[in-house]
């Protein structure tokens, strides 16, 4: 990638400090597929048995599950925003906040509440500050109303505000929960940083949010995703309400296709429609070998005039937002 490093990518205009982070760009299940490890074929899946013999840092198909960190340089303060917080958080803290040197976390936005997606939740006591007593500023974390009754059923003690009489203190993440609204016409604030909600079907009874952010560059963020709701692929189409500088979208299988998430040829297709500056894939599975694919990948941008590469975990793009 540019700068010959292939952790960065500089899209920045005038020597911009912000920059996205992809803490994570895997499936649900992450990839070493643990199936294809314990339970191998014949022959062994050539991708997920890299993880036995290539240390991580250095495997470009190791992903843990989707994550975005943005690190939003406002002046000379910098605020960081995490988009959703998956299973494997802590490997993500362990590996690419030490790496980029990132060292708290300023807000937290989920868009949905599936486990892939909050179930890192205990672990943001980590990215906080210590206290045995919880006497810390809460991390403001916004999601939508279902999303938020789904998860004080599954981190009461999360949610609650009070102790109980006689109930005794334990040292746990300390959010403030934010109910946002699933419409493109309900933006909200996140460390000082617009997000518009892009409500997308994950299934077709499901809704999930992706987010679209920046004003200096327009960065869309949709990782689960099996349909465009018309009004939404509007909001970020150049035919639309404006041409995106980079669109960061959902891609499960190569081949074939899914119920609940785009597979290649539906992110592809849906690229064209929208036509972004460039692309970036995330949510993949095995299926996808990082240099094999994106040498494929970029045959094809050269035919259709939209650079599109697979993401990687560790990359940081730098952006003017």
């Amino acid at each position: 990638m540019e700068n010959g490093n292939i952790f960065e990518v500089d899209l920045a205009s005038n020597g911009s400090s912000s920059s996205l982070i992809f803490l994570g760009t895997g499936c649900s299940s992450a990839v070493p597929n643990a199936r294809c490890l314990i339970q191998p074929s014949d022959p062994p899946c050539e991708v997920c048995s890299q993880a036995l013999s290539v240390p991580p840092e250095r495997n470009p198909n190791y992903r843990c599950n989707t994550s975005l960190l943005i690190d939003y340089c406002h002046g000379d303060v910098h605020k960081y925003i995490l988009i959703d917080v998956g299973k494997t958080f802590r490997e993500q803290v362990l590996r690419w906040f030490t790496y980029h040197k990132i060292p708290c976390v300023d807000s937290i936005i989920l868009t949905h509440e599936h486990a892939d997606a909050v179930l890192g939740l205990d672990d943001i006591r980590v990215v906080q500050p210590f206290s045995p007593t919880n006497d810390i500023e809460p991390t403001p974390i916004y999601l939508t109303q279902f999303a938020m009754d789904s998860l004080a059923e599954k981190f009461p003690y999360l949610v609650q505000k009070k102790l109980k009489e006689g109930q005794e203190v334990r040292r746990v993440a300390q959010l403030d929960w934010k109910i946002i609204e699933d419409h493109h016409e309900k933006p909200f604030i996140a460390s000082g940083l617009e997000f518009v909600p892009l409500p997308v079907m994950h299934g077709e009874d499901y809704t999930c949010l992706g987010f679209l952010f920046g004003k200096k560059s327009r960065v869309a963020y949709i990782s689960d995703i099996s349909r465009f709701p018309p009004s939404t692929e509007y909001v970020i189409s150049k035919s639309g309400a404006g041409q995106l500088d980079l669109l960061i979208l959902d891609t499960l299988y190569k081949v074939g296709s899914h119920n609940v998430h785009f597979c290649l040829t539906q992110s592809l297709d849906a690229v064209k429609r929208i036509q972004p500056k460039r692309a970036l894939l995330i949510g993949l599975t095995h299926d996808f070998d990082h240099h094999k694919d994106n040498q494929e990948l970029t045959e094809w941008s050269k035919r259709e005039g939209i650079p599109v590469q697979l993401a990687l975990d560790g990359l940081r793009v730098f952006i003017d937002l």
